[in-house]
């Protein structure tokens, strides 16, 4: 904290305070066997110390409250509150007085004072108090800049400040990553990090969609009708520990396009984060607007609507694919053609026509295949690959592998092989 003192004597004395609450007193215990030579005497003053828990000498956490010794630490999103006093020292009647506090950052200057007006008079050995709240931002320096103008008996016009400099911190550091599905749904991993040195108890971390999109939170476990976290019943977050929070979010109707992609760069929503520390002092965090790119399919996207989880080995199965032209212009004329791969063979024609398909318009194709590769486990995963689709107007190939997999089960053996 920097202090510049006034150059001249003045009638008024400012005196500014950062409210906080206590902490919780720590002891550091000193213990010994009894075998050692100071026996038990380090156990009964630990017991005669007032400080300590009874019947829990040895923690270091004691039953009684401190006041802060220094400013402390300011995080980022909790709120900054500091008390002013004006004393009249002087054994004179000052007049006029008016006392501004305001909040320099490195983008902004704040007003906080209560009030902008001015007290009649002042007797001596009296005082104007006030309280100034604020919620922190910004991270940086902050400088609480607090100004006090009065007026002598001889109608003198005095003025000075007092700078109060100090810094805030972070508190948490949150990461995200989008995964974007087959369908249209995106998944949104946020990695909440408490960067402090206190543990944090987690109030709230939410996701507020944009006009866009609808948001499912998928952090709890419905089990019989009742919902519980997935991060137990203890919601606090120590010291440099993460957390993994998963959001999914499906664009609504009216913003999906007819193919069914929203293109582009889009706006997903902001988290919104409430925490708690010490004896219950509350921070909050708004991140940014989040955005994604959305993924690019071209102007023939492919995606599988019905596959089976497990196949036979041998044993035909069926999948459902949907084709979408995703030009917003040209009309496709397509052909299908199927290209066998060692572990997964296409049954049906290869060269198949399947006609005209019309801008942002789709088509659904159920097609058959065998799993023909037989491995020394009991079941292996395949990838389903080999599939073609040619634009016979502009004669382009558009090529698809590793489509999706299946877990073959070999639920027999061949006795030849």
């Amino acid at each position: 904290m920097d202090v510049n003192q006034p150059k001249q004597e003045h009638l008024l004395a400012l005196k500014v305070m950062r409210l906080t609450k206590p902490t919780l007193f720590t002891n550091l215990p000193v213990t010994c066997e009894d075998r050692d030579l100071p026996g038990d005497l380090f156990s009964q003053l630990m017991k005669d110390d007032p400080s300590t828990v009874k019947g829990a000498e040895t923690f270091m956490l004691g039953e009684m409250l401190t006041l802060p010794q220094n400013f402390g630490n300011i995080f980022l999103g909790e709120t900054f509150s500091s008390y002013i006093s004006v004393h009249n020292d002087s054994v004179q009647v000052v007049k006029d007085i008016l006392v501004k506090a305001d909040l320099q950052t490195s983008s902004q200057r704040l007003n906080l004072s209560a009030s902008n007006a001015a007290v009649a008079e002042l007797k001596p050995d009296r005082c104007i108090d006030d309280v100034i709240h604020h919620e922190v931002k910004e991270i940086g320096t902050h400088i609480l800049v607090c100004a006090v103008s009065y007026t002598t008996q001889a109608t003198e016009k005095m003025y000075f400040r007092k700078f109060f400099k100090f810094q805030v911190l972070k508190p948490l550091d949150v990461k995200t990553k989008f995964y974007n599905a087959e369908t249209d749904e995106v998944f949104l991993e946020a990695q909440i990090q408490n960067i402090t040195t206190t543990p944090m108890y987690m109030e709230k971390v939410s996701l507020e969609p944009s006009i866009m999109y609808n948001v499912t939170e998928l952090n709890t476990v419905n089990t019989g009708g009742n919902g519980y976290s997935t991060f137990g019943k203890m919601t606090y977050l120590q010291p440099m520990d993460t957390r993994q929070y998963l959001y999914c979010l499906k664009p609504k109707s009216e913003f999906a396009e007819k193919a069914g992609v929203i293109k582009g760069v889009t706006v997903i929503g902001k988290l919104d984060i409430v925490w708690k520390t010490n004896l219950g002092e509350r921070g909050r965090l708004q991140t940014s607007q989040l955005q994604r790119m959305a993924p690019g399919y071209g102007d023939v996207r492919l995606s599988l609507e019905m596959i089976p989880d497990t196949v036979n080995l041998e044993e035909p199965f069926e999948v459902t694919c949907k084709i979408t032209n995703c030009s917003s212009e040209r009309t496709m004329d397509l052909v299908l053609e199927m290209c066998n791969t060692n572990a997964i063979h296409w049954c049906g024609i290869s060269g198949r026509q399947l006609g005209k398909l019309s801008p942002n318009s789709s088509l659904h194709l159920a097609l058959k295949l065998l799993a023909s590769l037989q491995g020394l486990q009991d079941e292996e995963w395949k990838s389903i690959s080999g599939l073609r689709l040619m634009d016979t107007f502009l004669k382009r190939t558009y090529e698809y592998d590793d489509i999706a997999q299946v877990c073959v089960v070999f639920s027999h053996l061949n006795p030849e092989s």
